[in-house]
């Protein structure tokens, strides 16, 4: 074979192979114009196109008798669309705009991914929302979102029931990224609004928006509608809530106190009726983002206005604990109800006496609990010790959270001797100790939640029923999504001779004892106890338990004063007025026939 030959023979092979690419390359040409030309359309128009999500409003909530509490209103927001970083020229003018410093608004720059717009300022005015408008071309890829703000009507009232919410940190969206949650988002931060931050979220809606070269707005080209979150319907009865919180502010601006708080429970349902803490914080200053100067404000505030007292604040609870040392001492057997035992004002064992050094002579068990008499329940600690005395707190659920649907609820604490071994140095338990869990003070503590159970067990025959808040969730449209039906807890381990005893002592209270003078006159029979826990950090806090009507319970309150001295000066007219307007008795028009409807229902 000659050199022409060899080379023709290259020549063809090259012109085969230059064939065959060129008919892959029609051919691959071909593909992805007829078999791929929707799917390489769809991404141009993602060059162009953007998704602004719209956020759904927050389901409303509403009180047991339909009247509405917390519900939204239309805010504006200032955004970035994240179609490339914005120059530090527009981010200037929007700081400038929107007094949010440069920096805060580059660190949601870079914390922010996906396509939702990046959220510089909420609920602005309506003179920022004009600007914007009207100078398009000075705030390229910044845009006015219409998104609806949380609505706290009656700014503090209820606000450690119904909470607030707030932008995601970074540290929620840690932990709820795999949830859904993203940057921007606002969420339940406190109270129900924590609590139910699912379900009332609803589901977001958005606009598909053409965008130009330099990511200005053109038109919008779609659109799905938001769905808003599912409505709660709570326990509370919006007339009596009102009326706690202001029977509360008047007690406390007429005994110079600054902190306090009730709770008002159907003791056959465990339905919050009512509660309140002070001091108190409007939940509006947190739904556009709160100032600093507001925050520091409520930071710094020595009776901290963030804590739910009514379930967080641990308290000595005082003689009102003198109702579980006396279920135990009568179940137990080591006092007859109609043994009495000598008051001279003193303990003969150990000098612990009563206030003042009173003296009440021989008394048997119901009056004793009626008087409040500290030497007789010294006495039954005595017989009973403290291992009995700590049964029998338990078996009233104290030492442990009751289970409201609320966030951040304290335990309290039964006194025995472990915690003693855990957490001192003397180890040992000394009878003193035992004499003082007996009346409620040493190392016994609860929250006005749990005083309000004990009591609310006695008037229910034993029953111990979970406290809770919501009766049900709808759809925005008032169909049913779920309802919440009453729980058993417990109930407890005694005979219903020896709770009669008690709740008789308790009606004593009220008729001949340490709350006497106050209900005197009162057209309703109510059961009740005072207390007066010791405050080693400064003047006593005062206790005030009850519930009503006597025959047939439905109302039971607790109310706690800190440094307000004695129970029955400072929390027994808070519990009156409560229990007034529980049964209507605080209205002018109410008549003999209203009054006793309120009884019955």
């Amino acid at each position: 074979m000659n050199e022409n030959d060899d080379y023709s023979g290259r020549l063809r092979a090259f012109g085969v192979i230059v064939v065959l690419v060129i008919a892959v390359l029609i051919g691959r040409a071909a593909y992805l114009q007829v078999y791929e030309g929707d799917y390489f359309a769809q991404l141009a128009d993602g060059n162009r196109i953007r998704i602004i999500p719209s956020m759904a409003p927050r389901g409303t909530f509403y009180d047991r008798n339909g009247e509405v509490l917390v519900t939204n209103r239309p805010g504006f927001t200032v955004s970035l669309l994240p179609l490339s970083k914005p120059s530090p020229e527009v981010i200037q003018r929007v700081s400038d705009l929107v007094k949010v410093p440069v920096e805060e608004i580059n660190k949601k720059i870079a914390a922010h991914s996906g396509f939702d717009p990046i959220r510089v300022k909420q609920d602005v005015t309506p003179d920022i929302v004009d600007i914007v408008e009207e100078h398009k071309d000075e705030y390229p890829g910044v845009v006015i979102e219409v998104q609806p703000i949380r609505n706290y009507i009656l700014k503090q009232m209820g606000a450690h029931i119904f909470g607030y919410v707030s932008e995601i940190n970074d540290a929620e969206l840690e932990k709820k990224k795999d949830e859904g949650y993203k940057s921007g988002d606002i969420i339940g931060k406190f109270g129900l609004e924590k609590i139910y931050d699912k379900e009332l979220r609803g589901t977001n809606g958005g606009e598909q928006v053409e965008v130009d070269v330099s990511g200005k707005p053109v038109q919008i080209i779609g659109r799905k509608d938001p769905e808003a979150g599912l409505d709660m319907q709570l326990t509370i009865d919006k007339n009596l809530q009102e009326a706690a919180e202001k029977a509360v502010d008047d007690q406390l601006a007429q005994i110079h106190a600054n902190a306090a708080a009730a709770v008002v429970m159907n003791p056959q349902t465990g339905e919050i009726l009512a509660m309140v803490s002070r001091p108190a914080f409007d939940p509006n200053l947190f739904a556009h983002g709160i100032s600093s100067k507001d925050w520091n404000v409520l930071n710094n505030n020595p009776y901290h206005p963030m804590d739910n007292k009514a379930i967080s604040g641990e308290y000595p609870p005082g003689s009102t604990f003198k109702i579980v040392t006396g279920t135990a001492a009568l179940t137990e057997g080591v006092v007859s109800p109609s043994e009495k035992i000598l008051d001279t004002g003193h303990h003969w064992i150990i000098p612990k006496g009563n206030s003042e050094g009173e003296a009440l002579g021989w008394i048997n068990f119901e009056e004793a609990l009626a008087h409040s008499d500290n030497v007789y329940f010294y006495e039954m600690g005595n017989r009973l010790g403290i291992d009995r005395l700590e049964k029998y707190g338990r078996m009233f659920g104290l030492g442990k959270r009751t289970g409201i649907d609320l966030p951040y609820e304290a335990d309290g604490l039964v006194a025995n001797k472990e915690y003693k071994k855990k957490w001192f140095d003397d180890g040992e338990w000394y009878l003193s100790e035992t004499f003082d869990a007996a009346i409620g003070q040493g190392f016994n503590l609860v929250t006005p939640l749990q005083a309000c159970m004990v009591m609310s067990e006695i008037a229910a025959d034993g029953k111990r029923y979970k406290p809770h808040l919501v009766s049900a969730l709808k759809y925005p449209d008032g169909t049913l999504a779920e309802s919440f039906e009453p729980v058993v807890l417990s109930q407890l381990d005694t005979t219903p001779d020896i709770i009669h005893l008690i709740q008789q002592g308790l009606r004593g209270v009220t008729q001949y004892g340490t709350a006497a003078s106050a209900f005197r006159g009162f057209p309703i029979q109510i059961a009740g106890k005072t207390g007066t826990a010791e405050n080693s950090q400064g003047r006593d806090h005062g206790w005030f338990v009850a519930y009503g009507p006597f025959d047939n319970p439905n109302v039971c309150v607790a109310v706690i004063v800190e440094n307000g001295g004695f129970g029955a000066q400072s929390a027994v007219p808070i519990g009156r007025k409560i229990l007034e307007a529980a049964f209507g008795l605080n209205q002018p028009q109410a008549d003999d026939t209203q009054t006793k409807n309120k009884a019955k229902n």
